[in-house]
């Protein structure tokens, strides 16, 4: 392992994160009021407005909030929720999960295809089938992800009922075998999972193309096919494991669209995620919850693009030995 680019990686990450954190603390404070503003309008007793303030240590000079908050956050404190009234990351954490799977689901669903799509449009260049996979990847791109939510919700949900219209698992269903758990979840999981994986699939299938184009015009892919290989030969071993050095990049940074499109399709679909807490937060002004989930979503995107720079340091040579 190159352990300077190991460390240099790391370091990048940390200042992400502490970027994150400083916009965090600057965003939340320039909103309109703050955290207490709800309790004061309510009528609360002033001195115990004082209290709640002193307790979120808005009292403090800003300085002083400011390493206090950074403090908190590294220690995965991130106070109580209003709404629930409960410990921020224990309200995140019992949501943090369905979303998990709802993305990976999706992910899975969307690296298939779209690594699928963009080999054989690639493989068929300027011919019909590009030209029409091309032209579907471009146009699913381009249309919002929870407006295919809603067509696929009226067409398989309210005209021929194949799917539950929402929530993530039947109503009442309890003391059931694990099995019909799973398949209950499956069940309410399929649209929602790809709705979601539409919002990413037209951007895989043209990058994939894409990065598969430049390999064909290579020496090496030159140089197999003069000595004979089929061309599923030449893909297969010598196109595909170059060309996906650009795709685990994007795989990686996808996952900030894909907590966009979360929130949009849990909205849709009434997914008890991580976005139906992030709306939530949002309507009641619960500025813990909200911080608290902003800040989760960042962390998992450095975290995953920390990743995705290891695992390209293992499939890129150049990389490993520079």
């Amino acid at each position: 392992m190159n352990s300077r680019y190991f460390a240099k990686k790391i370091f990048q990450s940390i200042i992400t994160i502490l970027i994150v954190l400083t916009i965090s603390f600057i965003l939340f404070r320039v909103m309109p009021g703050d955290p207490t503003s709800m309790f004061v309008k309510s009528g609360i007793d002033p001195e115990v407005a004082a209290q709640i303030k002193a307790s979120y240590g808005l009292n403090l000079p800003i300085y002083q909030q400011y390493f206090v908050y950074i403090k908190n956050a590294l220690m995965g404190d991130f106070g109580t929720s209003f709404s629930f009234k409960k410990p921020v990351m224990e309200v995140i954490g019992n949501r943090l999960p369905n979303t998990l799977l709802l993305a990976l689901c999706a992910q899975t669903l969307a690296i298939a295809f779209g690594i699928l799509f963009g080999t054989v449009a690639a493989a068929h260049r300027g011919k019909k089938i590009d030209v029409g996979l091309l032209g579907i990847a471009l146009l699913i791109y381009a249309i919002p992800a929870f407006w295919f939510g809603m067509v696929l919700l009226v067409i398989f949900g309210v005209k021929l009922g194949w799917v539950p219209l929402f929530g993530m698992m039947t109503p009442g269903l309890r003391n059931v075998s694990t099995f019909t758990y799973i398949k209950d979840v499956a069940h309410h999981l399929i649209i929602p999972t790809v709705t979601l994986g539409l919002a990413i699939f037209g951007s895989y299938v043209m990058i994939m193309r894409s990065s598969l184009l430049d390999v064909f015009t290579e020496d090496y892919i030159n140089t197999a096919r003069a000595k004979g290989f089929s061309r599923k030969y030449i893909i297969r071993k010598h196109a595909l494991p170059n060309a996906m050095l650009p795709m685990v990049t994007v795989i990686a940074t996808s996952i900030g669209f894909i907590v966009a499109g979360a929130i949009q399709t849990e909205t849709v679909f009434t997914w008890p995620g991580v976005g139906t807490l992030l709306l939530k937060a949002l309507t009641t002004r619960d500025y813990p919850l909200l911080q608290g989930s902003f800040l989760i979503t960042s962390f998992a995107v450095v975290a995953a693009n920390f990743i995705a720079d290891i695992i390209y340091m293992y499939i890129d040579p150049r990389i490993r030995y520079e």
